[in-house]
């Protein structure tokens, strides 16, 4: 059962931004010095909602999304800081030579919200995205674990009954794509589910891509209830128990939301 924000990229834009502005930068900010020309550069950045509260405290933005269509709405939604010259959207790969070259070593932080479990090949990726980082700059990390109960993102289909039964993503690939066949998902749904099975990642498997990569983690918070479930669906944010956080994969069952910051060790 598709919820009216992935209808309405309007509700979307606002649900962004008012999420960012009351639990991503409050923990940005912790790590990171914000404000005026403080570069910040999204991945993923879709309708830009999420760029909206850094650029209120005086950020310069670069957004860059592979969806076309978003990146339009976000010059909509954004077009006053464009026009000032204080946001950059770009419908751009950053694998391309050209923005390697445009953005190497530009900003102080980097932000994938809700990006990085969609995008193949994270121990290339992550790694890649120091060329991007001024000394000392941060990168923030915020996604669903893969074993939580919709870290598959099911919810986002038609069938109201697939939509909210947790859990089934984790049947082997065969039995998912069967199931969701049999709830009359169409190919195209199918195909898109199927490909976060294929990049979902674990707290555990970030951790150790991380670290990896020349990276440490400077402030991690796990969550029971990921905030934005209180726009999407009215629920109280909770932070997870400690207890729960300091269990390697169970954690992961009960865990609907992390949140990272990470630089260079």
């Amino acid at each position: 059962m598709a919820l009216k924000q992935h209808l309405d990229p309007t509700v979307r834009f606002q649900q962004q931004v008012d999420n960012a502005a009351k639990y991503v930068l409050p923990f940005v900010q912790q790590t990171v010095n914000l404000g005026i020309h403080t570069r910040v550069l999204e991945i993923g950045c879709g309708e830009g909602g999420v760029l909206k509260p850094f650029l209120q405290i005086g950020c310069e933005v670069v957004g860059v999304d592979l969806n076309e269509i978003r990146i339009d709405l976000a010059k909509g939604y954004l077009q006053a800081e464009v026009q000032a010259g204080k946001a950059v959207l770009l419908c751009q790969n950053v694998y391309e030579e050209a923005f390697l070259q445009t953005y190497q070593h530009q900003f102080d932080l980097i932000i994938l919200k809700d990006t990085i479990e969609h995008i193949p090949e994270q121990e290339k990726f992550i790694p890649y995205l120091k060329n991007f980082l001024k000394p000392r700059g941060q990168i923030f990390f915020g996604f669903p674990p893969w074993y939580m109960p919709f870290g598959g993102h099911q919810q986002v289909c038609k069938n109201k009954l697939a939509s909210i039964l947790p859990y089934y993503h984790l049947l082997p690939a065969p039995v998912y794509k069967f199931m969701l066949k049999a709830f009359g998902e169409s190919d195209v749904a199918i195909e898109e589910l199927m490909e976060v099975k294929e990049t979902g990642i674990s707290i555990e498997r970030f951790e150790r891509i991380v670290h990896n990569s020349g990276l440490k983690v400077l402030a991690k918070q796990h969550f029971l209830i990921n905030p934005i479930y209180y726009y999407k669906f009215g629920w109280k944010p909770r932070k997870q128990l400690g207890i729960i956080s300091a269990l390697p994969f169970f954690r992961n069952f009960l865990t609907t939301c992390v949140y990272y910051t990470v630089g260079e060790k």
